[in-house]
């Protein structure tokens, strides 16, 4: 049940990302996030009544347990350090774009 919930989630927004209130490494990936105006869904494991089974299904799906659980454009990236990998190599906001979650203002110039 909870994997499916998952997948659905994943499925319904152009980045997702499974996180904790409390998870320093979520505050930063959400920053980031947030700096690069990128439209994302955060689902706080620790305030959803089933988000101790989300966490192992997600484990099971992605083989990663630990939050940040980032998802972009469908797709398990990874934690806050291979976001910020990602971005240090200019290969985040490309993703972002293509994913739908930044507008591409270079096509209006």
């Amino acid at each position: 049940m909870a994997l499916n919930k998952s997948k659905e989630i994943v499925s319904s927004f152009p980045v997702v990302m499974f996180s904790k209130t409390y998870c320093g490494y979520c505050r930063k990936a959400k920053q980031l996030l947030t700096q690069l105006g990128a439209s994302f869904k955060v689902i706080e494991l620790d305030q959803e009544s089933d988000g101790d089974e989300i966490q192992s299904a997600l484990a099971q799906w992605t083989g990663q347990r630990t939050v940040p659980n980032l998802f972009v454009g469908g797709k398990h990236i990874g934690g806050c350090d291979a976001l910020i990998e990602r971005d240090r190599e200019g290969k985040l906001v490309p993703l972002l774009t293509d994913a739908g979650a930044i507008a591409n203002t270079s096509a209006q110039l």
